[in-house]
């Protein structure tokens, strides 16, 4: 029994472990499980991820979820080139370091830009208050500013001169907005070249391909069903979380 990989490419995470197993070679069968229809609610699904989150991983009879979790089990399990998740302690405490800020600051604030330009009007039929709006722009923009001068600095990656996890991780985040029109990076051409380095690095045409259909996201959200039992759930889990 293969790889198999539980996917659904509008998700941030879910692109990360797409673009690293592709780039790298790993043989995988996609397992599509799609947010928009709520599968990862089905009982089938929540015998691979109890969290029921994507993306999820099956090797064999192991199973695993989290994002960051299976990327470091794939680069040490197919032994990915050592600049991913370096063997050097000190590199790779670099690495570890990023991906464990990003849960808390760029992640969450990249994706909310997307909720609150895209998804929740369409959902609620109401705007964003501009001070919401404003206060999550804001927040971004802290965290950006702080990606450049601590983690990022003067370097062509996060770990110095070649690409790593951390480096694949932050852009697909960073990416999320542009499915609602707005790139966070803009004026800040220190962070636009090296969106575009981390483009070269990993293959533009693999890049692009999994980032697709997010680019066409508003296409999407405006032609769902939004009374659809998933959509009410997704509705009112994201007005919660985004109060």
């Amino acid at each position: 029994m293969g790889l198999e990989l539980y996917l659904d490419l509008h998700s941030q995470p879910c692109r990360a472990v797409y673009i690293f197993a592709k780039r790298n070679n790993i043989a995988f069968e996609f397992k599509y499980v799609s947010l928009k229809t709520g599968q990862q609610y089905s009982e089938e699904f929540g015998k691979i991820n109890a969290l029921r989150l994507v993306p999820a991983m099956k090797d064999g009879d192991f199973t695993l979820g989290e994002s960051v979790a299976i990327l470091k089990y794939l680069a040490s399990k197919y032994q990915t080139p050592d600049h991913w998740y370096p063997a050097d302690l000190q590199k790779r405490a670099r690495v570890d370091e990023y991906l464990s800020w990003q849960h808390t600051t760029i992640h969450p604030q990249a994706a909310r830009i997307f909720m609150f330009r895209g998804l929740l009007p369409a959902l609620t039929g109401q705007p964003i208050p501009k001070d919401r709006m404003d206060e999550a722009l804001e927040d971004l923009q802290k965290s950006l500013k702080t990606f450049e001068e601590k983690f990022l600095q003067d370097k062509p990656y996060i770990v110095g001169q070649e690409v790593s996890l951390a480096d694949l991780v932050a852009l697909v985040h960073l990416m999320q907005p542009l499915g609602s029109g707005f790139d966070p990076l803009e004026g800040r051409p220190k962070l636009v070249a090296w969106r575009e380095r981390v483009k070269g690095a990993v293959g533009k045409e693999l890049f692009d391909e999994a980032h697709e259909e997010m680019m066409k996201s508003q296409d999407v959200i405006n032609a769902m069903d939004l009374n659809t039992p998933a959509m009410q759930q997704l509705s009112k889990t994201l007005q919660k979380r985004h109060r």
